[in-house]
């Protein structure tokens, strides 16, 4: 029968454990385990990459969560214990407890008290809680006060559903935590009492040749030199160790508590796991949708929010088009998008954005949709885009399609200055009233940004952990360009200006050696500078939430992790040009009493052109840089369509391609537009036969292919 361990830290331990999550599962994967727990330090970060890395490898995850615990009369560092959510709504109320946990301090660091664990009884007494090394039960038997340890355990036995006591050795010499004599002692402890015992190896390292990262980390954390008494391991054995070898230990910590095998020990460590194994679309909610409900958006039921989306579209034609023939072309467009949106339910994600984009008009903040979302005409008659996607030759397809389930993805521009007092609004109509009482419901959170080692903070880190002097760690790390910490090999051979350093020292190879095995493990949360999340009204029974450096809640999970388990996420960019255009029209308001609706203003006029052509575009939004004023003087802009090919060519991907060259000697007549096929001559006369958009991408696969758009 295969192991399973029930205590795992991944690289999501930030500063603590050394393995990305999709890395341990793969190796559970290879040692053929069934399942896998993560339980990572203070935070569920890593929870759904977790899954998602579990789904792919077939391994069933197990989730949980190791915090620290004060129960009085504790001083110095404080004991830890680790909650495991089992199979039955346990995740439910292990993220409810999380949220709780970070909405009740004062700190931003969640710690378990009896005050605390009382408040969120609720949720606990469907959690399962294992007492390890670093317990204050294990305090107790390190000092063999098993009295002390029964008292201790008395303290928080009726708090949750089920206890056990974890036995780990790490072979560690001596009889404290970690070593085999204390395994045993706890093993004796569960007997003596009655209590479930499990073995675990209280895993941070996938082997044992992480050992060094785990000390830099320990280091870091702490921000002290690298030392015996400040590092954790006294040994490499805590990394996730196959079967046999568990077996092995199991052994060995029953015979020193007098046991004759350790199938006991084993059988017990089985069950729990197989109690906690959750399932990674009912428990975790991978692939769901979860959007705010129908009386959200002014419905009461999914008819009403489909009659009232319709409605709302409709009433936009008349106001953007005043022409029989382009009023027939919208409807019949209109009627085709809301069936695809009826198709896959969508109506509360474009009447939600649309609410969101409502409130900041109505505050006079200046509002405009990007990226794929101007393709939608439902986003243009409702007012979030000003963009008509009939005009420009926009696709729908190319934003939301019934061929593709992931949730539509739209982005809003708005005043740099006053993009908080957007989050405001959100929070003010979306969010909970009191978000510290164990049953609040909120439909929205920011979302978290995983800030990740690269060379910079690596060589800063791990030279701070050898002990390398001050100013030769700043010197090696300012060397370094914006690169991966896995890469500082190659640019120290490869650049030129970084052949000067003198990195022969054997201490600044050790750093180097080791900041390049940092490479990509996460270092903290921040919040992401322009997302939001919306869901309904179980939002909080699947995301855990913490306060951000901001003071606003924040969902741990980031950007893509919230699209995995089916949240609307909402961009809500602060473009500086939005202020710049807002404060010119308060000031000309001001200062000439004329009302001026930008909005308005022609696209058509030839003095503007005039300017732009000149190459004078300092301080004009998107062709101020000294790339985009050559681009202009050499296209000669004179309509809106040729500034958008203007910005547009204007890519990496283009400027790499020698996609301007072509597109200027035919727009100039030098030589012929190279159209590649006579079936495209609709698609890219446009653009001189130069593939500049994604719409003309996805057409060309369409004519050539037969295939549908929506494909």
């Amino acid at each position: 029968m295969s192991f399973i361990h029930l205590r795992t830290a991944s690289a999501y331990s930030l500063k603590y454990g050394t393995t990305q999550p999709r890395d341990l599962v793969a190796r559970a994967s290879e040692l053929e385990m069934p399942a896998l727990a993560l339980t990572d330090r203070d935070g569920l970060a890593g929870a759904i990459r977790f899954t998602k890395a579990c789904v792919s490898h077939g391994v069933a995850p197990i989730i949980g969560i190791n915090l620290p615990i004060h129960l009085g009369n504790t001083s110095g560092v404080l004991p830890r214990v680790t909650i495991l959510a089992h199979s039955d709504g346990g995740w439910r109320s292990l993220v409810r407890l999380m949220t709780g946990l970070h909405m009740n301090i004062d700190n931003r660091k969640p710690v378990l008290t009896l005050e605390l664990l009382e408040k969120f009884s609720s949720h606990t007494s469907h959690l399962h809680l294992l007492h390890g090394p670093e317990s204050p039960v294990s305090q107790a038997l390190a000092a063999h006060r098993s009295d002390a340890a029964l008292d201790i355990f008395n303290q928080t036995r009726d708090l949750f559903a089920d206890h056990a006591i974890e036995c780990v050795s790490h072979l560690v010499a001596g009889n404290g935590p970690r070593s085999t004599a204390h395994a045993a002692r706890s093993l004796i402890f569960a007997r003596d009492n009655d209590i479930d015992a499990v073995i675990t190896n209280a895993v941070r390292m996938r082997d044992r040749a992480d050992g060094p990262v785990a000390d830099v980390l320990d280091c870091a954390r702490q921000l002290v030199p690298l030392h015996p008494r400040n590092v954790e391991r006294r040994n490499a054995e805590a990394y996730l160790k196959s079967t046999d070898e568990m077996v092995s230990l199991a052994a060995e910590i029953a015979r020193a508590a007098g046991e004759r095998t350790p199938r006991a020990l084993l059988k017990t460590t089985r069950q729990w796991a197989e109690r906690a194994v959750l399932s990674p679309q009912r428990d975790i909610g991978l692939g769901a949708i979860h959007l705010p409900e129908a009386h959200i958006v002014g419905a009461d039921s999914a008819a009403a929010m489909r009659t009232l989306l319709r409605t709302r579209s409709e009433a936009g034609i008349n106001w953007r088009y005043n022409d029989g023939a382009t009023i027939a072309q919208a409807r019949a467009r209109l009627d085709d998008e809301l069936a695809t949106v009826a198709t896959l339910g969508y109506e509360s994600y474009f009447l939600t954005v649309a609410d969101i984009t409502d409130m900041a008009r109505a505050a006079d903040i200046r509002v405009a949709a990007r990226g794929s979302g101007a393709g939608s005409l439902i986003c243009h008659l409702l007012g979030i885009s000003g963009v008509d996607p009939m005009q420009h030759g926009l696709l729908m397809e190319r934003f939301c399609s019934p061929l593709r389930r992931a949730l539509p993805d739209i982005d809003i521009d708005v005043e740099s200055a006053r993009r908080l007092e957007i989050y405001d609004m959100v929070f003010k109509r979306y969010g909970a009233q009191d978000w510290s009482k164990p049953g609040a419901i909120s439909r929205c959170a920011t979302v978290a940004m995983v800030d990740t080692y690269r060379a910079r903070n690596a060589i800063r880190d791990a030279g701070a952990a050898l002990g390398m002097p001050a100013m030769e760690i700043d010197l090696l790390a300012k060397s370094m360009p914006h690169i991966r910490a896995g890469n500082i090999d190659a640019a120290l051979n490869s650049l030129p200006e970084l052949k000067s350093l003198n990195t022969s020292a054997p201490l600044t190879r050790a750093t180097i050696a080791l900041a390049a095995r940092l490479d990509g493990l996460p270092r903290h949360l921040a919040m992401h500078p322009c997302a939001m999340v919306l869901s309904d009204a179980s939002f909080l029974d699947r995301a855990p939430i913490q306060l951000n450096a901001g003071g606003f809640p924040m969902v741990e999970f980031d950007k893509d992790d919230v699209e995995d388990i089916g949240l609307l996420k909402l961009d809500i960019l602060g473009v500086r040009m939005q202020s710049t255009i807002a404060h010119a029209i308060h000031e000309i308001k001001r200062v000439e009493e004329k009302e001026i609706d930008i909005d308005a203003v022609p696209l058509d006029d030839k003095d503007t052109y005039s300017l732009i052509q000149s190459t004078r575009t300092l301080g004009i939004f998107q062709v101020e840089s000294p790339g985009q004023r050559e681009l202009v003087g050499k296209l000669e802009p004179r309509t809106f369509s040729d500034l958008i090919i203007d910005i547009s060519l204007f890519r990496p991907g283009p400027v790499k391609s020698d996609m301007i060259r072509p597109f200027l000697n035919a727009r100039h007549g030098w030589n012929p537009a190279q159209i590649i096929h006579p079936d495209l001559l609709p698609i890219l006369s446009e653009t001189e036969g130069v593939v500049v958009f994604h719409e003309q991408v996805i057409s060309i696969i369409s004519v050539m292919t037969g295939i549908s758009l929506a494909a």
